[in-house]
């Protein structure tokens, strides 16, 4: 049974600040990376794993907390990961040395990855098919702010004091949504049957990857999102070593692709309504291949003014915000009752997508624009081919 609309609410905001905080854990401590050495004791060189470490941690954590979401009550997992999480960012705040400090943030990035496998199966259970699209879209347009907005917040800080106060404030924003959660989250999935939860234990990540629906459907999405970060990744370096730019460009740029990404997340809503989830599917994913395409054939015919990239890179965000929501929805109810475990391995397939092509454009990235935005038409087509190769053996429930 959906919640009340007044707990719902309350419910997705507490959901919504435990995904920004977990996606901050990264961004925030990022312009302090280049003065850890001068700080406490270390290489430059050790302190790039800090921003590793997390992102290591986090991935083998989206894989434990959905094994466990899967088998306990999430609302006391997502609970004690949190205030996990705060007691660690307080912990990393103490560290007398890089070393240290990069084996805590591992331990930090695992506990900070439970609210994003636990939201989706939330949001599923508190709202119905549209209230779950749109409620996706808005997590999604926040979630879109933070990366860009968490370094600001970050390098703002070392302006009044020094690299541990991210941690310090990262802690006590942490604590301070356990006790929001604890007693204003209310019981989340606690209607759960026995029966639903032996289900549950029963299933296995295995049997995601034999879910011909869910495979469609989470690989089709990890490919168009996998796509854009991989060009957004590397474009940075681009701009300005073969394009003669500076970041001012790169940041215009991702201010216009996020700026259209959140309009179109958030009336993705209403156009499934009107014209079914797997059109807007499939025209979010053509329109993103469309855009990393365009962007390979500029590359091809001069690409000496990046200021392009503000109009070519458009389509690639119009597209994502089009079929991100109800992809995402579509994957997480084809998992069924293993949604803990779909939302994990979905994240996963994202981030494993993005490293990969990150890693296989790294040795080219000098050569300018043609490689990066190959890469990523390539990964983004993908998932137009994967739509059409997959078709589900039986007729979606969700039209």
């Amino acid at each position: 049974m959906p919640h009340t609309t007044r707990q719902a609410k309350i419910t997705f905001a507490l959901l919504v600040c435990g995904t920004v905080l977990g996606l901050g854990g990264i961004d925030l401590v990022l312009p302090a990376i280049p003065s850890l050495p001068d700080a406490i004791t270390g290489s430059l060189e050790r302190a790039q794993l800090v921003l590793a470490s997390f992102a290591a941690g986090t991935a083998i954590g989206l894989l434990v907390f959905g094994e466990l979401g899967a088998r306990f009550n999430q609302r006391w997992l997502l609970i004690g990961s949190l205030l996990l999480y705060a007691a660690l960012s307080y912990l990393a705040g103490q560290a007398e040395s890089i070393n240290e400090l990069v084996t805590i943030r591992w331990f930090q990035g695992m506990a900070s990855s439970a609210p994003a496998v636990f939201a989706p199966g939330m949001i599923r259970s508190m709202f119905d098919q549209r209230g779950a699209i749109k409620a996706i879209g808005l997590m999604g347009s926040i979630e879109s702010l933070t990366p860009a907005l968490a370094p600001v917040v970050g390098a703002w800080l070392l302006t009044f004091t020094d690299w541990r106060a991210s941690f310090f404030i990262t802690s006590v924003l942490a604590l301070a949504l356990t006790i929001a959660i604890a007693f204003f989250g209310g019981r989340l999935l606690s209607s759960q049957s026995q029966i639903k939860r032996q289900q549950k234990r029963q299933a296995s990540y295995f049997s995601l990857f034999t879910n011909r629906e869910f495979m469609r459907q989470g690989l089709s999405h990890a490919c168009t999102l996998g796509g854009l970060l991989i060009f957004v990744f590397g474009v940075p370096t681009v701009i300005i070593t073969s394009m003669g730019s500076d970041l001012s460009t790169f940041v215009i740029m991702q201010l216009i692709g996020i700026s259209l990404f959140i309009i179109s997340a958030n009336l993705s809503d209403r156009l499934v309504m009107r014209f079914g989830s797997d059109l807007m599917i499939n025209t979010g994913s053509i329109l993103t291949a469309f855009g990393c395409l365009a962007i390979y054939l500029f590359s091809l015919f001069g690409d000496s003014d990046p200021r392009w990239l503000w109009l070519l890179f458009a389509p690639v965000n119009l597209g994502l915000g089009l079929r991100g929501p109800p992809g995402f929805y579509r994957a997480v109810v084809a998992a069924g009752d293993n949604d803990s475990r779909g939302a994990a391995l979905l994240i996963l397939f994202i981030l494993g997508i993005a490293a990969a092509g990150t890693a296989a454009v790294a040795p080219f990235i000098s050569q300018g624009l043609a490689p990066l935005s190959a890469a990523a038409a390539a990964v983004t087509l993908c998932s137009v081919v994967i739509l059409a190769a997959l078709r589900a053996s039986t007729v979606s429930t969700v039209s």
